[in-house]
């Protein structure tokens, strides 16, 4: 069963992150441009000039934050911020979107365009002060996520319906070779969005307009469903004490009026207990 973890309502839910040294978790309205987290009962946001969509940990005071324009490190005790690098600054079409930290310490990040238009985004990945453009062409990148034992990463673009595969070098995690698909999801009239790998290995996905987060295997076989009230969960994040609990964001955008009225719980944070465990977020390296 799931439970609703946070009340303020998203209008794009988005990036949860589980910190793993203090033991929180962090996640953003990207079009409301704010970072929430919650601890116990006190809930706190913090609003930005642009849009923010994702984080990654580097220690236990600082976020690397992706936005629209930059990446930027932020002090969760004091406000602080202080620009890394740009990231797309010069193009105002895009922002960014889905992004996660690997284990090499390098933290991917997707830009689409505010719009979605065709292709006008792409991923990168930030490593040790470089960002290198790895793949082209995104409509809507997601599901960035992580082989446990560093052998691959997966991700997709929400408008192809198709997950990919892609294999990591072992000294510096960087990608090699071309991607190939693993799970082809083109039949679903739902679009794969955010996604994490447990630590057996096993696919979470966020199914915008499915209300669930769908299991796979290894092989990319379908195991199961975790229902949510919300219909276009968005991301999951696994956190809690022995990593077992699934946190999943969601948005309530674009729907209709009746249908708020109907679910108030629409862009609404969701907690749900699972048998798995998951992964710890890995430490961005600067």
């Amino acid at each position: 069963m799931s439970r609703v973890f946070d009340t303020t309502v998203c209008d794009l839910g988005e990036g949860p992150l589980w910190h793993p040294e203090r033991g929180q978790l962090f996640w953003f309205d990207i079009l409301g441009r704010k970072l929430l987290t919650r601890r116990g009962a006190f809930s706190r946001a913090w609003e930005f000039e642009h849009c923010v969509s994702a984080a990654g940990w580097v220690d236990a005071a600082t976020l690397l934050i992706a936005s629209a324009s930059e990446l930027f490190t932020f002090n969760i005790e004091t406000g602080a911020r202080e620009h890394v690098l740009p990231l797309e600054a010069d193009n105002p079409v895009t922002r960014s979107n889905d992004g996660r930290a690997d284990p090499f310490g390098g933290f991917w990040i997707g830009t689409m365009g505010y719009n979605a238009e065709q292709d006008a985004g792409a991923i990168y990945r930030y490593y040790k002060g470089e960002l290198r453009r790895l793949i082209p062409a995104i409509s809507i990148p997601n599901a960035i996520c992580f082989d446990p034992d560093g052998l691959f990463a997966l991700y997709c673009d929400t408008r192809e319906h198709v997950i990919r595969k892609i294999a990591l070098d072992q000294k510096d995690g960087w990608p090699t070779g071309e991607s190939e698909i693993f799970i082809d999801m083109r039949k679903d009239d739902w679009g794969p969005d955010g996604a994490v790998l447990d630590a057996q290995g096993n696919f979470w996905n966020a199914q915008w307009g499915a209300s669930r987060v769908a299991v796979y295997d290894r092989k990319g076989e379908f195991l199961r469903e975790q229902r949510f009230a919300a219909r276009q969960t968005s991301c999951p994040a696994f956190g809690g004490a022995d990593l077992s609990e699934l946190y999943v964001t969601s948005a309530a955008t674009d729907l209709p009026p009746e249908e708020i009225d109907a679910c108030h719980e629409n862009g609404m944070t969701f907690v749900a207990e699972t048998q798995a465990r998951g992964q710890q977020e890995h430490k961005v390296l600067l």
